[in-house]
């Protein structure tokens, strides 16, 4: 599947981003209640000079939980390893990591649902007693090491926390969802990344990119990027509203933050299957991608805003999917 410019997950073209991360809990915008709740952790931590207990972070992709891994490591002051899950192949792929902290780091792994069940086992001892098993040795000759490992804060990130395993997700001593934002907060958040990027934008066109963005700062970012684009080259150099809503035109993100794919989905749900109920393999298989796409990427943002629903029959389109696409109840268009 090509990258999709409203896809949340972080794509090759986003090495922009980290340019734009702040650094402290004042400067992130938005998620109040989760800002308020780790600034008191921290300072109570750091009030009893121990490490942090171990913080999960989910939710759906580009909310900001690895900008938040890094303002944690920020706020302690500490340093911060990264990981991620599918790279943790091996036991020793962990140990290393493990192996080169030092008191009171952070480590971040991102995408921790996917470390295979093994790896997932040595994390145990070390994220309770900091301790690390390692078996050395071949069969008949193996024997068990342990070693002493500096106390640190393990914070993982997942898009599914439904699948971690449950003696991983009761190590957790804080464990919170990041929800998708207000137009407010990402019109908020647009401002703040004209300002980084020193391109100037009109309170209309960054509510614009705001309303358009799928509620998610990641892609408002890139949004404003492409913007930024059409606005050098076919504009004045200052982003105003009709050229923001003419560059998302041309970029085929409507006003709900629809893009191609999405339409199809709805397009092939109505029109080829009466609305449903129909399972998410027909209809996978009906605009040619992948379930696990349909399923990660497109479907959890149609199911949030009411354009489907989830029924133990299949997915089944809603008047506000009808209305979008101009189709009456019969399939046919007004």
């Amino acid at each position: 599947m090509e990258e999709r410019i409203i896809d949340g997950e972080e794509l090759t073209t986003d090495i922009f981003e980290e340019n734009l991360r702040p650094q402290a809990l004042d400067e992130y915008i938005g998620q109040e209640e989760i800002k308020e709740n780790l600034r008191i952790f921290i300072e109570a931590a750091k009030m009893r000079n121990e490490s942090l207990d171990h913080v999960l972070l989910y939710g759906p992709p580009g909310l900001g939980k690895t900008t938040l891994a890094h303002i944690i490591a920020n706020e302690l002051g500490s340093n911060i390893k990264t990981a991620s899950g599918p790279s943790l192949e091996k036991s020793g792929d962990l140990a290393a990591v493990l192996s080169t902290l030092e008191p009171g780091d952070v480590l971040f792994i991102d995408e921790i649902h996917r470390m295979p069940k093994f790896v997932e086992e040595i994390l145990y001892p070390a994220m309770e007693d900091f301790e690390l098993d390692i078996i050395m040795g071949s069969d008949g000759k193996s024997r068990s090491i342990k070693i002493d490992l500096p106390p640190f804060t393990l914070v993982g990130a997942t898009t599914r926390a439904g699948d971690l395993s449950s003696p991983l997700r009761d190590r957790f001593g804080i464990i919170s969802k990041l929800n998708y934002y207000n137009e407010e907060e990402l019109t908020q958040i647009v401002k703040r990344t004209s300002r980084v990027l020193s391109m100037n934008i009109s309170d209309e066109a960054a509510l614009e990119i705001a309303r358009r963005c799928r509620k998610t700062p990641r892609v408002a970012n890139r949004l404003f990027k492409r913007v930024r684009d059409f606005a050098l080259v076919k504009g004045t150099g200052i982003i105003d509203l009709d050229i923001t809503i003419d560059s998302l035109n041309r970029l085929k993100v409507d006003k709900y933050g629809l893009d191609q794919i999405d339409i199809e989905y709805l397009e092939s749900l109505i029109t080829k299957f009466n609305g449903g109920p129909v399972g998410i393999e027909t209809i996978a298989t009906s605009i040619g991608e992948e379930t696990t796409t349909i399923e990660d990427v497109v479907e959890p943002f149609l199911l949030q805003e009411g354009f489907i629903k989830r029924t133990p029959r299949g997915r089944v389109a809603t008047e506000k999917a009808y209305n979008h696409l101009n189709v009456n109840r019969q399939g046919t268009l007004f």
